[in-house]
């Protein structure tokens, strides 16, 4: 009898413990992974594991390596002579790097020398600040240097105004070797001042060791080109967008062969995220979204044959794959994550088709957890199409009961929503508070085909605002939807979405939180930074009277033209150091909520940018989240 009692007290025990759900403390608990690659002699894998210290207020990193066929992973000191370094030349000689270097004067100080104490900054051009930083003079440049202690190092760009890598995320991967190692080939948009902020015109140069000199290898192309790679047959090949000014055009594969640019993706209706060759040249494996998740695809490279070039998909599920890392026999080795679970790195057997989890970071704490469930709904627009919606369900979900939505705004505007793990706008987080949460793949979206992608471009306020009501609209039909408590949410486009849907939703909604979302299309136009942006997405500039499709943005699509309908409570979130949507648009959002009588509450971040970065101040933003959530719905 008595074992019995304790059996059943074991498995009760076992049961609470294991209704534990998501709290922001444990997201910010969780290791991310990051891999480095795999190892020379091929039988490892080397990656780094940060865990944000929240006491710190930093995140601090340990390195690891894991055997490619899985096992115990041995936490290293020193990763340098593990992973093949891609900045050493090939023959050894010589190695790449990157620095910044004072190519103008802007400061005062500079300028006039002998007022050493003044702080002044002088433009003569746009490009005076980008991201979260002003432009100070200074310019990332491309390095190389003898493979020895020492040794002088050679700017490849002496005196250049122009930056490679590129500001404001580019690394290493904007410069390599050429396989003879007789040259370098590196990415930058040479550009400058405002003709920079109107352009997104990156091109390919290869500048060559012995004779100095630099060639634009992509000067035909006026769009973005980027990530140069060369195939094991030495057959350079980048990632290409065509229209300058658009940053959500079609990415497609381009490889050069005997003087020949051969589109490998030109006849596939999708967008490629990143790429890999395989080890024998004959194909290219690559990540791309696919109706509502990020997928491996191959293409196959005929060179100048008859053979048809053939895009394939190679992967299937609810789930993303992300970093394409490498080969091990027949075995991609990549990250993969899904709305539960944090990246960790995997085997994918291309012919057995099975997988394979090698890292188990996070595994000891989601085994403590109760996690949502997330489906699949295919809801039809008004216009007669058929869109996906993610539902995201609350941990040990119960049909019988109510529970309020949180219509998610993604921003962008052209971005996938898959089965991404954000430590921000964690899906997973959300519903683990109590929320359904209902995330279209609206208008916008990759992954639906590029018509699909496009149509939200010059039409902010238009088919895509029509695409969240539908979504909302159907999911709160269900039994298990508490209609009269719905909130919408979104950052970036999607703080724009939430502002605009504030003066439409007919009192749909009960709560609303933005983001460093755009409230103020005019001011928008006039304090961004990347005018190419704005420019394409508008359709032009606000004084452009005669410019019927610019005329209807900042008319018809501008949420500030809303603000007399406003009527519901908003939470509006901003960084101080956002230059992207700068920190204007909160202020006169939250402005005119106080003025109209509207609750409302304003979180400021000072040193944050577009994003929230620091922990202490990830934590803040997730409490005060909840918080206005559980006083407004």
């Amino acid at each position: 009898m008595k074992k019995l009692v304790l059996i059943a007290t074991i498995i009760m025990s076992t049961n609470s413990f294991a209704q534990e759900v998501l709290s922001p403390e444990t997201l910010w608990k969780l290791g991310r992974v990051t891999p480095l690659g795999i190892s020379v002699d091929g039988k490892n894998i080397v990656y780094k594991v940060a865990i944000p210290s929240v006491e710190e207020n930093k995140s601090n990193a340990k390195f690891y390596t894991i055997p490619v066929t899985g096992g115990n992973a041995v936490e290293v000191k020193e990763t340098k002579d593990l992973v093949k370094d891609k900045n050493v030349s090939p023959d050894g000689k010589y190695i790449l790097s990157s620095q910044e270097v004072k190519t103008e004067n802007i400061l005062g100080k500079d300028i006039y020398p002998e007022l050493k104490k003044a702080d002044a900054y002088v433009y003569n051009g746009l490009d005076y600040r980008h991201w979260d930083t002003w432009n100070n003079g200074s310019h990332n440049h491309v390095f190389y240097a003898e493979n020895k202690e020492k040794a002088k190092v050679i700017d490849i760009m002496p005196n250049e105004p122009y930056d490679s890598p590129q500001k404001p995320f580019g690394g290493d991967e904007d410069y390599i070797w050429s396989p003879d190692g007789k040259s370098i080939i590196y990415v930058s948009k040479k550009k400058f001042g405002t003709d920079y902020a109107l352009s997104t015109n990156t091109d390919l140069y290869e500048y060559n060791i012995e004779t100095k000199t630099t060639t634009n290898l992509t000067e035909s192309n006026k769009g973005y080109d980027m990530n140069p790679v060369f195939s094991p047959t030495g057959n350079l090949t980048w990632l290409q967008m065509k229209r300058d000014g658009y940053e959500a055009d079609k990415n497609d594969i381009i490889v050069r062969f005997k003087g020949m640019d051969i589109n490998l993706t030109a006849n596939w209706d999708g967008s490629v995220d990143n790429m890999l060759w395989s080890n024998d040249g004959k194909k290219v494996y690559f990540t791309a979204a696919v109706d509502g998740a990020k997928h491996i695809f191959e293409v196959n490279f005929p060179g100048l044959t008859r053979i048809a070039v053939t895009v394939r998909q190679v992967t299937s599920g609810d789930f993303d794959v992300n970093d394409l890392i490498g080969f091990s026999g027949d075995n991609i080795i990549v990250t993969r994550t899904d709305m539960n679970h944090a990246p960790e790195i995997y085997s994918y057997n291309l012919k057995k088709k099975t997988w394979l989890q090698i890292t188990k970071t996070n595994d000891d704490t989601y085994a403590k957890l109760a996690l949502p469930k997330y489906e699949r709904r295919y809801v039809t627009t008004t216009d007669g199409k058929k869109m996906l919606v993610w539902v995201i369900l609350p941990p040990n979900f119960d049909k019988n009961k109510k529970y309020p939505a949180l219509l998610y705004c993604q921003g962008g505007p052209q971005s996938p929503l898959t089965q991404s793990y954000s430590f921000r706008w964690n899906f997973s987080l959300m519903a683990s508070q109590g929320y359904v949460v209902v995330a279209p793949n609206r208008r916008g979206m990759y992954g639906h085909g590029q018509e699909w992608n496009e149509q939200i471009s010059k039409d902010w306020g238009g088919q895509v605002m029509d695409d969240y009501l539908s979504a909302i609209d159907d999911v709160a039909k269900e039994s298990y939807v508490d209609k009269s408590r719905l909130g919408a949410v979104g950052a970036s486009y999607g703080g724009y979405s939430v502002y605009y849907l504030a003066g439409i939703h007919n009192n749909r909604f009960k709560t609303f939180i933005s983001h460093c979302g755009v409230f103020n299309m005019e001011s928008m136009y006039g304090t961004t930074e990347e005018m190419f942006f704005t420019d394409w997405e508008n359709g032009g500039a606000y004084w452009e009277k005669d410019n019927a499709i610019a005329q209807k943005t900042y008319a018809k699509f501008n949420p500030i033209k809303l603000v007399d309908k406003w009527n519901t409570p908003i939470l509006v979130i901003h960084g101080g150091k956002d230059y992207r949507v700068p920190i204007g648009q909160g202020q006169e959002a939250f402005q005119a909520a106080q003025l109209r009588g509207v609750k409302s509450r304003f979180l400021y971040f000072p040193e944050e940018n577009h994003w929230v970065l620091k922990p202490q101040n990830a934590l803040v933003w997730q409490r005060e989240f909840y918080k206005w959530l559980n006083e407004t719905l």
